[in-house]
């Protein structure tokens, strides 16, 4: 059936049935991973970490879906709008670059703050989307911590953001596993 034939009701129903595992678990790693490179490396490899790994949750994500059942590229899946309304949030966590790149240029330390938040606001809309709180906990929580140790670490921006992010990742990842599907 096609998405235009099936209500906006049965599309949503759709969509929140779905594992939402991949894209949490690509960003995790790729957060990880930038945490251990502000630990170990540079401050300028520590930038182009953000920028490439931040770039990358996607496609790793899509790699990813492959191996979790959610196989992103299954052509043989039914179109559902809200799929679409998902890649356009993703979407718009890439234009808010246009914000986070001049902070950077004036203060390289604002990379972690500015993507940090920005690019964990798509959760807003997943949440609206799938009708359940972990979407807002996760942006809510993750801007709040972002914020506050930006602030309280200023010597250690690289590290401690991107492991708390990892934390809120694990954190939502294990809520994403106890929710309930209709």
């Amino acid at each position: 059936m096609e998405a235009k034939k099936r209500t906006l009701e049965v599309q949503r129903e759709e969509f929140s049935n779905g594992k939402f595992i991949a894209t949490p678990l690509a960003g995790l790693i790729v957060w990880g991973i930038i945490g251990f490179v502000g630990l170990f490396f540079s401050k300028t490899v520590a930038v182009w970490s953000i920028f490439i790994g931040t770039g990358s949750i996607v496609y790793i994500g899509l790699f990813l879906s492959k191996f979790t059942g959610e196989n992103f590229l299954d052509k043989n899946k039914p179109k559902n709008v809200f799929d679409t309304l998902f890649l356009v949030t993703v979407c718009q966590a890439v234009l808010v670059y246009a914000i986070a790149i001049p902070f950077f240029i004036i203060d390289y330390s604002s990379l972690p703050l500015t993507v940090g938040i920005l690019t964990g606001l798509m959760w807003l809309p997943f949440s609206w989307i799938v009708q359940h709180w972990v979407g807002y906990f996760h942006a809510i929580s993750r801007t709040l911590l972002v914020l506050m140790l930006w602030y309280l670490v200023p010597e250690h921006r690289f590290v401690a953001i991107p492991f708390m992010i990892v934390f809120i990742y694990l954190t939502t990842l294990i809520i994403l596993g106890k929710r309930k599907i209709k």
